[in-house]
């Protein structure tokens, strides 16, 4: 399968970094020829953070073909029907290029702001998950997170997009087999991707499913010179640790996970992936030049492509 290279657009403050100017960094993206434009989802934490369906609408009317990625959204922590309309909408206006990422969430802070039990939100996700079909398809869909399920008919009826899952315990592996087109993992060497695409592999035979496609997030620091430049390198891995928490990565983890340097370096890491399985790329780029590194990661695309 050919590769889809999309990038992660900054609707978060990190690093110091302000929130991007989403319409412009879009238009940039497609300009470069990339594939994707993705963006995280939280209701709240401790920096400033866009409303992802709303982020990417924005990106939406002023592009034409760049797929639309969640990456991922916390489904569970929304209104049903609200959720799914929205979505609806997004995949009808931008004409069938929404990428539905959905993950089960794993900041327990953000959770009571939404009304919802985060030690529910499993549960609840799947419920959504399997209603998503026919309130996209415009039939009448019971809706089995509110009291009384109330049926409800959304329309206009628009095509499903792919739904990819992400996490990595069993039950979110398994909601791959039952929901998704893919399964978008995160945080991985390549080694630990191609274990995991292992797992999911024999757990697809188990059950007679067909092998999901395989995705990750990659966080870089892109520049045209011969080596990684050391406080690029320094902000990307001080951000992914702040993603994790206190007990989240190391920094000697966070080292093995970020690549920085030329475009060159970074489609060595790429092919690494592919080798373990992945074909679909969500790279995190920040600091002052993200057009810049848009053009560098486009380099990139032609190097795997040689």
């Amino acid at each position: 399968m050919p590769v889809q290279l999309g990038v992660s657009l900054p609707t978060f403050v990190s690093g110091g970094a302000t929130i991007g100017d989403i319409p412009a960094l879009a238009r940039h993206v497609e300009r470069a020829g990339l594939d994707a434009v993705w963006v995280g989802d939280h209701l709240g934490g401790p920096t400033p953070f866009l409303e992802s369906v709303v982020a990417l609408s924005a990106a939406a009317a002023v592009t034409e073909r760049v797929r639309l990625g969640f990456g991922v959204m916390l489904l569970a922590l929304r209104q049903q029907a609200w959720a799914a309309k929205q979505l609806s909408s997004l995949q009808y206006l931008s004409r069938d290029r929404v990428v539905l990422g959905i993950g089960a969430g794993g900041h327990p802070d953000e959770w009571p702001a939404g009304g919802i039990e985060f030690g529910d939100r499993g549960r609840r996700t799947e419920v959504m998950l399997r209603a998503l079909p026919d309130l996209f398809a415009g039939h009448p869909t019971a809706l089995g997170t509110v009291p009384g399920e109330p049926v409800i008919t959304l329309a206009p009826a628009v095509s499903a997009p792919p739904i990819w899952i992400g996490g990595m315990s069993d039950r979110a592996l398994r909601r791959v087999l039952e929901h998704g087109t893919g399964w978008l993992a995160s945080l991985l060497t390549p080694g630990q991707l191609a274990e995991h695409t292992a797992r999911l592999t024999a757990m697809a035979s188990e059950t007679g499913s067909r092998t999901p496609d395989i995705g990750t997030t990659v966080f870089a620091d892109l520049n045209a010179g011969g080596e990684r430049e050391h406080s690029g390198h320094t902000r990307v891995i001080g951000f992914l640790r702040s993603l994790t928490g206190a007990r989240g990565l190391s920094e000697r983890q966070a080292d093995r996970l970020v690549v920085s340097g030329p475009p060159a370096k970074l489609a060595d890491r790429l092919h690494r992936y592919r080798e373990a399985g992945a074909n679909t790329f969500v790279v995190n780029l920040s600091g002052s030049d993200l057009p810049g590194q848009y053009d560098l990661l486009a380099r990139t695309r032609e190097l795997l492509a040689d």
